[in-house]
């Protein structure tokens, strides 16, 4: 009976490593160097080897993890897989053709075990051709050996080709929407007067956006894999220059696509005030989107949230004094204040914290969602990767700083996991996905000719405008 993987949040504990790792294994034996039971270090070679099962040892889950995650800074996680399965074929006899029995039902569950939280935890690997022969070829060898391993292994790739044809159809769709606003928006610099509805005419409850809101960025969250973070920031290896890690390796562009929204939303919020012509509209609006703002806060979508911030404080919106004017900003200047970026964004690390206890309680799906800043997650694991070397002065991967990334994007894992709660409207989703947004030029136009220029700056940037 093989180890059942619990969820990510139980696989570090508070340090970020996991007290009874490696029981099976000595200290400092064979050139990996550990400090009171944690693994700081290790030949790349050693750290493979530790990561394939023999018949009394099978590596623990938080090692398999931060294994997986991190070896992709020194090599191809096709590289990697081919030694695996070399190892594997070698050490454990896969190749003997009349293999033993009771030595097959000792080794296959922990090899295929391996392959599972392979294939679950980063399924985009195997986007890549040679990653899938060199899978198929060690599930077919031990499905060799008996009747039940079969279907496990048929099971197993069954499980990765639908998560493959998952993120794949979502391409298209991603695809689809960004066609479709550039249609949409073609149609809006030919007749602007056909731009009729507004937000609030499709959805009038800011409490209803929210949890819209809240279904686009789950979904979005839903499709990155942990891998992305690491190989947004990958260099080349520094001892083998001639060969950078990952020339062909961009499997995705989730990542991407999700910071793309982010930047949709800020400009749609922009727009959906600045197109109005009349101040009290225009002050309606930034008030309904400070309700929406609050709403997102409330749920734990600081995605959202900062994304309406960051539109209502462009400069087009900003400028529109008499509009604020108008505005009741009490509860804006409290959602500022949440999100000030003062000492590296204090008060909403102490948010985040907050929501993320309450996730870890929680009875509902509800109290569960957590949606980080996203830029700032990036920016903070960005810095994580830059402040420390991959590799000791003797050669020895750092380990030390992989347990610290795989802590990181583990929480992650955590959040992204979570079902969304509310129910969908099509309709409003449909709209906030492809409305017209408009550019940086039309937002500073369509604010100059509601609230006139104030300056020579200003006068003169509108008469380049029109």
């Amino acid at each position: 009976k093989m180890p059942q993987t619990p969820p990510f949040a139980a696989m570090f504990d508070s340090s970020g490593y996991n007290r009874n790792l490696y029981q099976s294994k000595e200290d400092n034996c064979g050139g990996l160097y550990y400090h009171d039971n944690n693994l700081l270090s290790g030949s790349l070679e050693t750290l493979i080897q530790h990561l394939v099962p023999s018949i009394d040892y099978y590596p623990d889950r938080t090692y398999i993890f931060t294994f997986l995650l991190s070896s992709r800074l020194f090599m191809h996680p096709y590289e990697l897989m081919a030694k695996v399965c070399h190892l594997c074929i070698e050490q454990q006899g896969l190749s003997e053709p009349g293999l033993d029995k009771n030595w097959m039902q000792k080794i296959a569950p922990k090899i295929l075990q391996l392959l599972t939280e392979w294939t679950e935890t980063f399924p985009y690997d195997f986007r890549d051709e040679r990653m899938m022969r060199n899978l198929k070829e060690l599930a077919q060898r031990i499905a060799s050996g008996d009747e039940m391993y079969r279907k496990n292994v048929q099971q197993l790739l069954q499980n990765l080709i639908r998560k493959l044809n998952a993120v794949s159809q979502y391409e298209e769709v991603l695809a689809k929407i960004d066609a479709t606003s550039t249609d949409r928006l073609t149609v809006l610099k030919t007749k602007p007067q056909s731009i009729q509805r507004d937000i609030i005419t499709v959805c009038n409850d800011p409490y209803v956006l929210a949890q819209q809101l809240t279904h686009i960025e789950l979904e979005r969250l839903n499709y990155i894999g942990p891998e992305e973070f690491i190989q947004a920031f990958v260099q080349k290896d520094p001892l083998n220059n001639d060969k950078s890690c990952y020339g062909d390796q961009k499997k995705t562009r989730n990542l991407e696509a999700y910071v793309e929204w982010f930047n949709r939303l800020s400009y749609l919020v922009a727009t959906e005030i600045c197109m109005h012509v009349k101040k009290k509209h225009r002050a309606r609006v930034i008030e309904y989107f400070i309700d929406v703002a609050r709403e997102c806060f409330n749920i734990g979508n600081f995605n959202s949230l900062m994304a309406i911030i960051s539109g209502m404080n462009m400069s087009p919106v900003s400028r529109l004094k008499k509009t604020w004017a108008k505005v009741k900003t009490a509860k804006f200047d409290i959602l500022e204040h949440q999100m000030d970026p003062s000492s590296n964004f204090y008060n909403y690390r102490t948010a985040l914290r907050g929501a993320t206890q309450r996730s870890l309680t929680a009875h509902s799906n509800r109290e569960k969602i957590v949606i980080p800043f996203f830029s700032l997650l990036i920016k903070d694991i960005y810095f994580l990767n830059e402040g420390c070397a991959n590799r000791l002065p003797n050669g020895h991967v750092n380990f030390e700083k992989f347990w610290e990334l795989a802590k990181r994007v583990s929480e992650f894992m955590t959040w992204k996991q979570v079902e969304c709660p509310f129910e969908r409207d099509w309709k409003i989703l449909q709209y906030l996905l492809t409305v017209p947004v408009f550019s940086d030029d039309a937002l500073y136009l369509a604010s100059y000719e509601s609230e006139s220029p104030e300056n020579h700056i200003e006068k003169d940037r509108w008469k380049t405008l029109r």
